[in-house]
């Protein structure tokens, strides 16, 4: 493929060289460069792709792309100057590799919780309607039955491009992909063809990254704003924010909710450890997965697949069958009928939302015992308010370690702290070793109690200093319970 033939809907600033020159592949990391390649220098938040330009000429590289053209040019290579390279980069990759996403029906799932459980169910229904379909979430990407292992929420372009590629080639109809704020942000779904986006809802996250509530409102908007008219945008009209995510939105507008009326439309009859009975746009269904919080994925999982065309009895049926995504909400049972609960939610409103589901289940009597820790290197705002909805909505909390990842774990856990009022200081522990606070809740728990494991869902492994080392949250539960050796 020739360059002429990737610049296709670039806006282009400057050009100085052929565009005759012959492309192998794309490439933004400078270690990874090859002759023949395209080079995108990309201005990062922790390095200058501009800085690396000459050595990747040095290497081979006959085409750079970057928002600075060099002082000295080399004649041999082709430079084209755009606006921003990671825009670039997005047109330029959806060109290189034929445009997959306009080839099956992509739907992007976006907000702050629920985006897993969402894409993961419409993976599985798709499948069980007899679909071939992909997926491309934080637990795994999956190619029908092939599972590729995920590394970021949403991978970059080249690499989200080359997934939806092999899809299409597999012959998948549709691919149901989490969208992250860091993503639109980032351009990482520039170039991308959506039918239809999806939104769960917004909370305290991600400041770290967006500095303000109000940016990260702006980037979820972002991907609403960039749908298509030929494209449907779905939205939870019971959280505050649900419209404004649709506000400059040009896609067909439909709306779901469980407290007003929506398009779709659901109550809930009965929530407890056993699953949801919901009436759905008057249907009487009982489904699999628990709590309040998956009463609104599985209407928008609902919504969703009406919206596709789908018939609404081979709908429900199929989704009153599945289970939900991994470490959402898993819970398992000891032989003393402990009862262990593991989930991902790693926000205020996601504790919560956990906590509060386990409050409607419980009888009364029961110990709620919620261990909870928060990453390293993230927004430090939500810690001390992760601590205090975790001991306002428990029994007994053990504040413990995440994924520390650079920082110390002594200073997170202080600034948990400082979220646990004098009232509650009684019920709270610290105890910094993960697996030494999951051993102490299961000590303190008799028969009938509830433990959650609230923050690393589905990961196998906990970030210490850089280094990844094996821990699943759900593994160290079950050796308490004596339910594996």
């Amino acid at each position: 493929m020739q360059l002429k033939d990737v610049l296709y809907g670039v806006g282009i600033r400057k050009l100085v060289g052929s565009t005759n020159e012959e492309v192998t592949a794309l490439v933004f990391d400078s270690r990874n460069v090859k002759s023949g390649d395209v080079f995108f220098a990309i201005k990062g938040t922790l390095s200058d792709g501009h800085d690396y330009i000459e050595a990747t000429i040095q290497a081979g590289v006959k085409v750079i792309v970057c928002e600075q053209v060099p002082e000295n040019v080399s004649d041999a290579v082709t430079y084209v100057q755009v606006e921003d390279s990671s825009v670039a980069l997005g047109v330029m990759v959806t060109n290189f590799y034929d445009n997959p996403s306009s080839k099956l029906q992509l739907i992007g799932i976006t907000g702050t919780n629920g985006k897993t459980t969402i894409a993961t169910l419409l993976f599985k229904l798709f499948r069980r309607l007899g679909y071939k379909v992909g997926l491309i979430s934080t637990v795994q990407n999956q190619i029908d039955d092939e599972i590729i292992p995920s590394t970021h929420t949403t991978p970059n372009p080249i690499a989200l491009n080359e997934l939806l590629q092999k899809m299409v080639a597999s012959g998948c109809g549709y691919c149901f992909m989490e969208v992250s704020s860091h993503a639109v942000v980032q351009h990482r779904i520039e170039g991308l063809t959506f039918a239809g986006g999806v939104f769960s809802n917004i909370t305290h996250d991600h400041l770290d990254f967006h500095l303000t509530f109000d940016n990260y409102i702006k980037a979820k908007r972002g991907f609403f704003d960039a749908l298509p008219k030929s494209a449907f945008a779905l939205t939870n009209l019971d959280d505050k924010n649900g419209m404004i995510m649709l506000q400059n939105s040009k896609a067909s507008k439909k709306t779901y909710a469980l407290k007003q009326l929506a398009d779709f439309r659901a109550k809930i009859i009965e929530n407890s450890f056993n699953g949801l009975h919901l009436d759905i746009d008057d249907a009487d269904v009982f489904f699999k997965l628990v709590g309040s919080f998956n009463a609104y994925n599985l209407l928008a999982v609902y919504g969703t697949a009406i919206l596709l065309d789908q018939d609404k009895l081979s709908v429900l049926t199929e989704l009153s069958n599945l289970s939900g995504a991994e470490g959402r909400f898993d819970y398992i049972t000891s032989t003393q009928n402990i009862v262990g609960i593991i989930d991902y939610a790693h926000t205020p409103d996601a504790i919560q939302n956990v906590l509060s589901t386990i409050q409607d289940i419980r009888k009364g009597t029961e110990q709620v015992i919620t261990v909870i820790g928060c990453g390293g290197d993230r927004d430090k705002t939500k810690r001390p308010v992760m601590a205090q909805v975790a001991c306002d909505w428990s029994d007994r909390v053990i504040l413990t370690s995440d994924n520390p990842r650079t920082e110390d774990p002594q200073s997170i856990l202080k600034d948990m702290e400082k979220g646990v009022s004098p009232t509650n200081q009684r019920k709270s522990l610290v105890i910094p070793d993960r697996k030494e606070a999951i051993k102490t809740a299961c000590l303190l728990a008799k028969p009938g109690d509830i433990i959650l494991l609230a923050g690393k869902g589905h990961e196998k492994y906990q970030e210490i200093n850089g280094v990844r080392h094996h821990f699943d949250d759900k593994e160290v539960l079950m050796e308490q319970f004596n339910l594996i050796s």
